[in-house]
């Protein structure tokens, strides 16, 4: 059974390691997700660690699937610092354990951060992934709008450059969820 939580801003140190581990995991395997490859563990971890901060600060929230007390994924929610954009949020690091997809972790990813973004008020989401990827078909099927692609716009892993579309989704109000905000 798959868990999927938030974490706190100490939380996220303790996890550190672990989450280099599933960082590195995930460039080696060829996903666009900020880093090229080779990535090396203390770098990755040092990354994490930097969030910290910002989830302390609450300007990001992140959150952990456990999976048979292993990580099998994470995601990451940024808010918008403009006041005219307290409104809206952008979702990074989708990331998934290649032994753990097929499983519904990243749809659980995926609901856990839209629940949560819609009991705090946030109206719309954004996110962008390379063109082509098997998130695509995640996002497509979890109902994002995509609303443009830009070709050359990331360098992938191995310092090819690709394609990008930009994703959206609206969020109505909603009834709060029995575990409210944090969940």
């Amino acid at each position: 059974m798959t868990q999927i939580v938030p974490v706190s801003g100490p939380e996220l140190v303790t996890y550190a390691d672990e989450l280099a581990a599933l960082l590195i995991e995930a460039v080696e395997g060829g996903a666009s997700v900020g880093f090229l490859a080779p990535l090396d563990r203390e770098t990755a971890a040092v990354w994490w660690r930097e969030r910290a901060a910002e989830v302390e600060s609450g300007s990001h929230r992140i959150w952990i699937a456990r999976d048979d007390e292993r990580l099998a994924g994470t995601i990451c929610l940024v808010k918008a610092a403009m006041p005219n954009a307290r409104h809206r949020a952008e979702v990074a690091k989708l990331i998934v354990r290649p032994s753990a997809r097929g499983r519904g972790v990243g749809r659980g990813l995926l609901t856990a951060v839209e629940r949560w973004a819609a009991d705090e008020g946030l109206t719309l989401l954004v996110l962008d992934t390379e063109t082509g990827s098997d998130a695509e078909r995640l996002y497509a099927s979890a109902g994002w709008v995509p609303c443009g692609s830009v070709p050359e716009y990331a360098a992938d892993p191995h310092g090819t450059l690709r394609g990008t579309t930009f994703y959206y989704r609206t969020l109505g109000p909603r009834e709060a969820s029995p575990q409210g905000p944090s969940q």
